[in-house]
């Protein structure tokens, strides 16, 4: 076998499942959203929970394009191996610079500017992949290079940001993002998809890895503190919270969207993988970091008894983050079903809507009481869809439909 040989790219297989170097890929992304969750939680002010969205939105598009990419070539074959963990390095090196991505701290390098070099890496690998493997499909071809200026805007518009300060930089930095976005969505849908189920699996998989950084906010929120009544209370609800987030995806949505995407075909088909699931699944990772700050500042007003009592309420931004990222997750999964089965699911709607509405009412109550109306609110949501949905949901998970 020659060394050519054993660099070439090999194809993935229609039933294709998420390789191991995919899976080991997304522990740098485990790592990124821990750094967002500690630049919203060091001072949760409007502007830095603004900051972390943004911030969110620059990682999930380099995370998301190699979910596109590893769906045609295999992950761990070839020169493809390479280059994920080249990917990796950048990726890990733009996690590092999160604290800096917006204000360069004394000493060392230009934060701002490596965020956003690291950031230019990781899309420059992923485009000269796609380059490389779409050499003999015309169409696809043609795809890379309507996408190729996207890539260039957004990580141009990061270079401009990474010397401003203030508004101009916030303004730039969305920029740089509808730049890429924008770019993607009236960029044709001549992309290919070799396996839904893989693709499916993926994005399912990056769901668990945001719910498992909000148990990990648990754990930190109390690490250094003595076990307590409160802590144990707390770290359950929060627990159920994180469970009841993961039943809501993993029940009936993400079979019945899978269903409906194995049945679509040609710019359905791709319509449904970068709708569904390229752009929805970004602000259902968003709320799920804004829900991870609000837990973890919950555990640390119950666990810390020298500058907390467990009467103290959670208000300003934290709560926000709290309640309005659940609703803004609930929101996502909603659009995600609606836009692939064309069903509404009502009851989280009404849901959201209840959550955003008890704000007011939550604001003055002690923190896990606030975090009990919280879960007694999704706990609700499910026992009632368990109810009203029972049928159609025993059909979906063991008999094939497409949609209660």
């Amino acid at each position: 076998m020659t060394f050519a040989h054993r660099l070439r790219p090999r194809l993935v297989e229609e039933r294709a499942s998420v390789s191991p170097l995919e899976l080991f890929f997304d522990l740098v992304f485990v790592f990124a959203l821990t750094r967002v969750t500690d630049l919203m939680a060091e001072d949760p002010t409007g502007v830095n929970l603004l900051r972390g969205a943004l911030v969110m939105a620059v990682l999930w598009w380099s995370w998301v394009g190699y979910a596109w990419l590893c769906n045609l070539v295999r992950a761990d074959e070839g020169i493809v191996r390479v280059v994920m963990f080249g990917a990796m390095g950048a990726m890990f090196i733009t996690a590092l610079t999160i604290p800096e991505a917006f204000d360069d701290l004394a000493g060392g390098l230009d934060g701002p500017v490596i965020f956003a070099l690291g950031y230019f890496v990781v899309r420059l690998l992923h485009l000269v992949m796609f380059w490389v493997i779409s050499r003999t499909d015309p169409q696809l071809r043609g795809q890379v290079l309507r996408f190729a200026p996207s890539m260039i805007t957004g990580t141009v518009f990061l270079l401009i940001a990474s010397q401003l300060t203030g508004t101009a930089q916030t303004v730039m930095w969305i920029l740089a993002l509808a730049g890429d976005y924008l770019g993607t969505l009236i960029g044709g849908t001549d992309w290919r998809l070799r396996s839904v189920s893989h693709f499916a699996e993926r994005h399912g998989l990056i769901i668990i890895v945001a719910l498992g950084e909000s148990i990990v906010s648990i754990g930190i929120g109390v690490a250094s503190l003595p076990i307590s009544w409160a802590i144990i209370v707390a770290s359950l609800l929060g627990l159920a919270v994180s469970g009841l987030l993961w039943w809501s995806y993993f029940d009936v949505t993400s079979l019945a969207v899978e269903h409906a995407f194995e049945e679509a075909t040609g710019a359905r088909q791709i319509r449904i993988a970068r709708n569904c699931y390229s752009f929805l699944h970004l602000p259902m990772v968003i709320g799920i970091v804004m829900l991870s700050l609000g837990l973890k500042k919950i555990l640390s007003y119950v666990g810390d008894g020298n500058h907390h009592r467990l009467t103290d309420p959670l208000y300003g931004w934290p709560l926000i983050a709290l309640f309005g990222g659940a609703a803004l997750y609930l929101l996502a999964l909603v659009a995600f079903k609606a836009y692939a089965t064309r069903s509404v699911t009502v009851p989280r709607v009404v849901t959201a809507v209840v959550l955003i509405a008890l704000l007011p009412v939550v604001w003055h109550i002690p923190a896990l009481a606030t975090l009990g109306v919280l879960t007694a609110v999704l706990v609700a949501m499910i026992g009632y869809e368990m109810v009203r949905y029972d049928q159609p949901r025993d059909e979906i998970r063991h008999g094939g439909a497409s949609h209660p």
